[in-house]
């Protein structure tokens, strides 16, 4: 039992076996819950269902569904399977940076942004935040982020071209 404690408190895993891993749950998603692994979905329906409570008539779209309105919304607001994962992510998250001893908060102390933005660390916060909900609005319209994508679609659908979609994205994303 030691033995196991020692090997999951390390501070890195080997990617491989982080892979391996990653993929037997995005395999057992599909076939225990009938959905791909993926979060991107969470944040827009922790937002519809906030917003339906809040501001029902702002709220009260195609996107999150009209009420007595005969089409699916594009999202449900609701607490589902992404939210759930989610907030596993963070919990699990944490539980692993607590048992590494690698827990410690961090602020975006980088020179870079600080010779750019200033040394004013709220600057970075709100730009961290803007640039957070830019990229979850993206993901949104897009049906996901392009990481949820490779690993739903390449290891649980296995169609040819999401391998290619897969290459061209790396392709795509790394420098020259």
């Amino acid at each position: 039992m030691n033995r196991i404690k020692a090997f999951i408190s390390q501070e890195s895993w080997s990617p491989y076996l982080a892979g391996i891993l990653l993929g037997i749950v995005g395999l057992l998603a599909v076939l225990l819950a009938n959905t791909l692994l993926g979060a991107s979905g969470a944040f827009e329906s922790i937002a519809g269902l906030i917003g339906k409570k809040i501001a029902p008539s702002v709220f009260s779209n195609i996107y999150w569904g009209v009420e007595g309105g005969r089409a699916m919304p594009v999202i449900r607001p609701e607490i589902n399977w992404s939210v759930i994962l989610l907030v596993g992510i963070f919990f699990g998250g944490t539980l692993a940076a607590i048992s590494s001893r690698t827990f410690k908060f961090r602020f975006n102390d980088d020179t870079q942004w600080k010779r750019i933005f200033g040394p004013q660390p709220w600057k970075r916060w709100v730009l961290g935040f803007l640039g957070a909900v830019i990229v979850a609005y993206g993901s949104g319209i897009a049906g996901g982020c392009t990481s949820g994508l490779a690993i739903s679609v390449v290891c649980c659908l296995c169609q040819p071209l999401s391998y290619l979609w897969r290459d061209l994205w790396f392709l795509a994303s790394s420098p020259f």
